[in-house]
C-alpha cells in the first residue's frame, strides 16, 4: 500500500513561532545565556536544521568566553545536551497545554489514510518527545498509534540531506514510488526530493516566501470543510483540489508522478 510521510514542524501544527520560539528563549533564559531570538532573528534560525545545531549557532568565539566554555568546540556538546533537554520539556508542555493547535486538514487526512490502508509516518529531525507530543496532539491518541515515528538523531545529517527519508524508506520498507511526503520548508523539500519522493508543500508561517520548485503540490493548508479552504499556490500535475486536500488528490499526485517517472524510465533506455 502506498505510505504518506508528514514531517512534524509546521506540518502537523504549525510550531515555531508559539512552541520552539518561546521554549528556546525561557532555556537561554534559565540557563542565563544573554541571547533572546526575535521573531526576525528566529526566522533565519528556522533555516538550520535541528534543534542543537541551531542553539549551537549562538557560540560565537566571544558568547564562549562569557559562559565560561572550553575553547575546543568539541566540548561543548554536552553544554548544548543540557540547554536542548530542557528546552524539549518546555516545548512539550506547551503542547500539552493546548499552545498549538493541529493545522488544518491533518487529522482529517489521516483518518482517510487510515481507512484506504495507507502506511502513515512521520519524519523529522526535531526531538522524538516533541514529535510523538505535537503528532498525539494533531491527532489524537488513537491514530498516533498509527503511525512510525522516525525523529531526532538517528541519522548523521539533517535536512536538507536526505537522511531521515531515506532511513524511513527502509524502515518502511516502501519503494520512494510508492510514498508521498508532505513538507512546510524549502530544507524539508530538498530532504525529500533528493530520496526520490513525490513531495506536497504545505506553507507554514515562517516559510511562505521560500523557493518550492520541484513540489507537485504547493498549498496554504490541507484546508477543512467548514473551515480554512485551501488556496493553491503551485499544481504543476493539474490537481485543482479545492476546496480542500482530499487522500484521492494525493493518490493522483503519486499516480501522476510514478506514470511520469516510469516514462522517463522508458525513453532512456530507448535506442
Amino acid at each position: 500500500m502506498p505510505a504518506l510521510i508528514f514531517d512534524c514542524d509546521g506540518v502537523l501544527a504549525d510550531t515555531e513561532r508559539d512552541g520552539h520560539l518561546p521554549a528556546f528563549n525561557q532555556t537561554f533564559e534559565e540557563f542565563g545565556v544573554p541571547v533572546h531570538w526575535s521573531d526576525a532573528d528566529y526566522a533565519e534560525k528556522v533555516k538550520i536544521g535541528g534543534g542543537k545545531e541551531r542553539m549551537r549557532s549562538i557560540l560565537t568565539p566571544d558568547l564562549t568566553r562569557r559562559l565560561g566554555l572550553p575553547d575546543d568546540p568539541a566540548a561543548w556538546a554536552e553544554t548544548v545536551q543540557s540547554w536542548h533537554r530542557r528546552k524539549t520539556a518546555i516545548y512539550t508542555d506547551r503542547v500539552a497545554a493546548g499552545v498549538l493547535p493541529a493545522r488544518p486538514g491533518v487529522r482529517r487526512i489521516t483518518e482517510e489514510a487510515v481507512a484506504a490502508r495507507w502506511t502513515l509516518a512521520v519524519a523529522s529531525t526535531s526531538a522524538e518527545a516533541s514529535v510523538r507530543a505535537v503528532l498525539q496532539h494533531a491527532v489524537g491518541e488513537e491514530l498516533a498509534g498509527r503511525f512510525a515515528v522516525f525523529a531526532g538523531d538517528i541519522v548523521p545529517a539533517k535536512k536538507p540531506a536526505p537522511d531521515i527519508y531515506l532511513h524511513a524508506l527502509r524502515e518502511l520498507g516502501v519503494n520512494p514510488a510508492e510514498a508521498l511526503v508532505i513538507e512546510d520548508s524549502a530544507n524539508g523539500l530538498q530532504a525529500a526530493l533528493a530520496a526520490g519522493l513525490t513531495t506536497v508543500v504545505t506553507v507554514s508561517s515562517y516559510t511562505v516566501d521560500e523557493d518550492f520548485a520541484g513540489a507537485a503540490l504547493v498549498v496554504s493548508s490541507l484546508g477543512d470543510p467548514g473551515g480554512p479552504a485551501t488556496e493553491v499556490l503551485s499544481d504543476p500535475a493539474g490537481i485543482r483540489p479545492q476546496p480542500y486536500v482530499r487522500l484521492e488528490h494525493l493518490a493522483a499526485i503519486l499516480q501522476t508522478a510514478s506514470g511520469a517517472s516510469a516514462a522517463a524510465e522508458t525513453e532512456s533506455e530507448t535506442p
